[in-house]
């Protein structure tokens, strides 16, 4: 909490009779979208008025308290870890309930282990739920005795011991998948537990709905409750007839719901006020749900970690964690509020612990420009026209000089952080990097010889040194003979890969190493080389991006080089993989016959390379080397039954491989190991050397120290992202769009005279002023009537809006001809804007888009909101949104300077109109 304790009494600053702003969730100033206004609050409040500003998620509110310090006056931080209601967090698999963390919260709990699981999982678990030990008998019937260890933990560690060794990520998926739990599973484990109710997270729409109907039939709720549910769903039918939500009533009266932006308002107010009753036990809700809204429950259900977006799937961010964490415990209520998080088949226990324990994400300021704050700032003088006098400028005093606006716009909180933080990383920043270059030197091969020569005796000494020399130089000889491997297995398979690329599907086993050194093996079925898929976005994305760049490679001996070819395949584990010859361990005979099932089907190859251009471009890179990288991005429903065919390593013969028939490449392995062996005789030869013992501390020493760089590195690199995260850039964007404001004549920068486009932008918000602006100000709109009207500004605010994927979305109206034909106009003139903007550099969304102004205009006509709903393509929430917006805008235009009568009545004609239930009654 900051508290700002400068004096309260009010003077003539605007803002009269009010002594304190208090801004809740005051986190928000790192929101994309938001962040600018909350900081415009700070820096535009009067230094008399007290500001409170508040939060339980920020992770400098040393940095927040000195910016508000610095330009609004003395500030107070007040710190705390309280909470009126402690959490106990969960994680659900397919069998039961866990505690997430042990007796002390500071590590997780080792039951959820992925190895435990796995024994759990092949019926070697030998113990209950609380730890306590089972009696096992042999198959003899005497009883098997554990003489190792006794209690809780020495059990558990028992088990534990069995299966030690890494697992690959096969494995883990595997053991992930097999634990995940069906939504009834965990919601059986709330109620038996008695954790209802429950707001159970699911980051899409279609999956809130989807659950809700499956487990519709599950009643949670008793006769009594159930008849109040009908008796206030009846209620809210004779008020708002169009606002029940018909697919949702059969799960409402048995105790669940859905609640997300897709739902009207009404609707989801009406699902709050029974929650709050208790008539409700679970709410299937997006995330957000998690701010804004008066609705605790004694549990949070976290559905995934991670959330699909238009780049991918990503994973949640710790502060949406705790935010949504943050909705369990009731006040006066709960003695404990409940997190549960569900295994997924992405993520586990461990991907939760290190979520929850990375703690809370640092404020930053995305404080930006925008026309209405340039026109606000620096517009002083008009231009008008006078009943007796020719057109004539009025050379009134500008509100603010160009250097008056410069200081308050680098008031921003980036500013302050850029200024102050900055340079304080720098310093930290290059005293690592000083740190790093020393302990580097230490563990050089010139340092280690240097202590080697004082610790040990000569004799000693000149023994470990002259072998050192001869294993660098042996060490030389592997490398490159491994290189010449490699480079004989690129050679083997470029034709043979070349072979299969009309003919069947084969399978390969891909190997590599995770960051953990686990060595991984997948099974895959190979597709096709990346440079034969013409037209695919896979192709394009590997031609222009950087990240995917390859380099030929080649021996020192020979003057022929080998460049890597980028291959796909799809894994058993449902995931494509992008790799070179390289990752490549060995190919199959067997695989996928590339015939068509039935006639006139789509072959195999075809079918597959369809389902790879169909997924998102986010690539995820799982090693790396000079041959070229292996990337994988998780796969879909549609390529899951193909995943699924692909047989395990186990199962494959050696006999079918087709790599070994290459007499090279087997000569050429042979080679390598004999190498390999030959560098492993002389670290042994080494290791029974006289001074070794003294030797092997220096060593030891040595890897210390590298342990030491490698934090320090992980340090360097944090700095270097919060560097780029705070470099401010606020006062750049507002010359930028004063270029634009001043090509346009809406203000002259240099005489700071405002012209009528200028008044009006300077009124208007929108997230594009001056473009509303120069719709609102052409003559063409007068020529239309107030429901064309609404059509057209509909087109203005229509952002972030779309039809259902899974809807038939033909069921929308179309526009009539004369709302399209402006629509085309207006087309050409965003475009010549949109070129003005791009000249300047400047990044302003232009909204023009035409798809759903029938929607409104058959709203704004008069049409009942059950006919524009009957059979519609959009969600009834996307719709009230769009027509809300387009409300708020219409009722703008009669408030602004210099716009013609006609398109005022007009607009107030239609903002009448359209404001009538259930839209008038919006409340969420």
């Amino acid at each position: 909490m900051l508290y700002n304790s400068v004096g309260m009494a009010s003077s003539g600053s605007g803002l009269f009779h009010v002594d304190v702003i208090v801004l809740d969730e005051v986190h928000y100033l790192s929101d994309i979208s938001r962040g600018t206004v909350w900081e415009e609050i700070v820096i535009y409040c009067p230094k008399e008025v007290q500001l409170i500003s508040l939060s339980a998620t920020v992770a400098n509110p040393d940095e927040l308290a000195g910016w508000i310090g610095q330009i609004h006056g003395k500030t107070e931080l007040v710190k705390s870890s309280w909470r009126p209601v402690p959490l106990t967090w969960h994680f659900s698999t397919k069998t039961s309930l866990f505690p997430l963390l042990n007796d002390k919260g500071t590590h997780m709990n080792r039951k959820l282990s992925l190895n435990y699981l796995q024994l759990s999982a092949s019926g070697v678990n030998s113990y209950r739920d609380d730890g306590s030990r089972r009696r096992n008998y042999r198959d003899d019937g005497s009883r098997r005795r554990n003489s190792r260890r006794h209690g809780r933990n020495g059990s558990f560690d028992s088990i534990v011991g069995m299966s030690e060794q890494p697992l690959s990520k096969n494995d883990k998926n595997m053991i992930r998948r097999s634990q995940v739990p069906q939504v009834v599973d965990t919601l059986w484990q709330l109620k038996a537990k008695d954790m209802l109710p429950a707001i159970w997270f699911i980051f899409n729409r279609r999956g809130c709905d989807a659950a809700v109907q499956y487990v519709e039939d599950c009643s949670l709720l008793d006769e009594c409750e159930m008849s109040e549910v009908e008796l206030a769903l009846k209620k809210f039918r004779l008020l708002y007839p169009d606002a029940v939500r018909e697919t949702a009533v059969k799960g409402l009266i048995r105790g669940v719901a859905a609640h997300h932006a897709g739902c009207l308002p009404l609707w989801k107010s009406f699902v709050e006020e029974l929650f709050q009753r208790g008539l409700v036990k679970v709410v299937f809700a997006t995330e957000t749900l998690a701010a804004g809204i008066n609705m605790p429950a004694r549990t949070a259900v976290i559905s995934s970690l991670s959330k699909r977006t238009s780049t991918g799937r990503i994973q949640l961010s710790p502060n949406e964690l705790l935010q949504m964490a943050g909705r369990a415990g009731r006040r006066g209520i709960d003695e404990r509020g409940h997190v549960v998080i569900v295994q997924t088949p992405y993520e586990g226990a461990e991907e939760s612990c290190k979520l929850l324990f990375s703690g809370v994400e640092p404020l930053i300021s995305q404080f930006t420009a925008s026309y209405g704050m340039v026109l606000n700032l620096l517009g002083g003088a008009k231009v008008t026209r006078h009943s007796n006098e020719s057109d004539e400028t009025n050379t009134l005093q500008a509100r603010r000089t160009l250097e008056e606006a410069r200081k308050l716009v680098e008031q921003s909180f980036g500013n302050y952080l850029g200024s102050n933080v900055m340079l304080a990383a720098k310093e930290e920043l290059a005293k690592i990097q000083k740190e790093i270059e020393a302990l580097t030197y230490e563990i050089s091969d010139e340092a280690i010889d240097r202590k080697s020569q004082k610790l040990l005796t000569e004799v000693a000494y000149k023994e470990i040194a002259d072998l050192q020399e001869e294993l660098r130089a042996e060490k030389r000889v592997r490398t490159e003979l491994r290189r010449r491997m490699e480079l004989k297995r690129f050679s083997t398979l470029k034709p043979l890969l070349k072979d299969f690329e009309n003919g069947h599907l084969p399978f390969i086993c891909l190997q590599y190493k995770d960051s953990e050194g686990v060595e991984n093996f997948v099974p895959a079925v190979y597709l096709a080389e990346v440079e034969s898929l013409d037209g695919s976005k896979l192709k394009n994305m590997v031609s222009v991006d950087d990240s995917f760049a390859l380099s030929s490679v080649g021996t020192s001996d020979t003057h022929q080089d080998v460049e890597p070819t980028y291959y796909v395949a799809l894994g058993s584990d449902n995931s494509w993989y992008l790799f070179t010859e390289k990752w490549i361990k060995t190919v199959y005979r067997s695989g996928f016959p590339n015939v068509a099932l039935t006639r006139g089907e789509a072959l195999p190859r075809e079918i597959m390379r369809t389902l790879l251009d169909k997924e998102e471009t986010q690539w995820e890179k799982l090693a790396d080397s000079e041959l070229g990288g292996l990337w994988c991005i998780e796969g879909s429903l549609e390529t899951w039954s193909w995943s699924l065919n692909v047989p395990v390593l186990s199962s494959l013969s050696e006999n079918d491989e087709v790599l070994h028939m290459s007499q090279a490449y087997i000569e050429s392995v042979e080679r390598y190991r004999e190498q390999r062996n030959k560098v492993a005789r002389l670290k042994k030869k080494i290791a029974r050397t006289e001074g070794f013992r003294e030797y092997k501390k220096i060593l030891d020493t040595a890897k210390f120290t590298e342990e030491k760089i490698k934090r320090l590195k992980a340090r360097s690199n944090h700095l270097i992202n919060r560097m780029e995260q705070i470099e401010p850039s606020g006062w750049k964007e507002f010359l930028q769009i004063s270029k634009v404001i001043h090509e346009t004549r809406a203000l002259d920068i240099n005489t700071h005279v405002i012209f009528p486009l200028g008044e009006t932008a300077a009124a208007i918000r929108g997230e594009n002023e001056l473009w509303l602006a120069m719709v609102l100000r052409n003559k063409i709109l007068l020529e239309l009537k107030p429901a064309q009207l609404a059509a057209v500004c509909a087109s203005l605010v229509s952002e972030g809006i779309k039809v259902r994927a899974w809807k038939n979305n033909n069921y929308i109206y179309e526009s009539s001809s004369t709302v399209l034909n402006v629509i085309s106009l207006l087309e050409e003139q965003r475009n010549s804007f949109v070129q003005l903007q791009e000249k300047h550099e400047v990044e302003i969304a232009c909204c023009l888009d035409g798809q759903f102004s029938g929607m409104v205009e058959a709203w704004a006509s008069g049409l009942s909101w059950r006919e524009l709903m009957m059979d519609c393509a959009m969600d009834e929430g996307d719709l009230a949104r769009l027509l809300r917006r387009t409300i708020d805008l219409l009722a703008q235009i009669p408030k602004l300077p210099d716009i013609d009568t006609l398109l005022r009545k007009n607009a107030t004609t239609a903002s009448d109109v359209m404001d009538r239930p259930p839209i008038s009654e919006l409340t969420g």
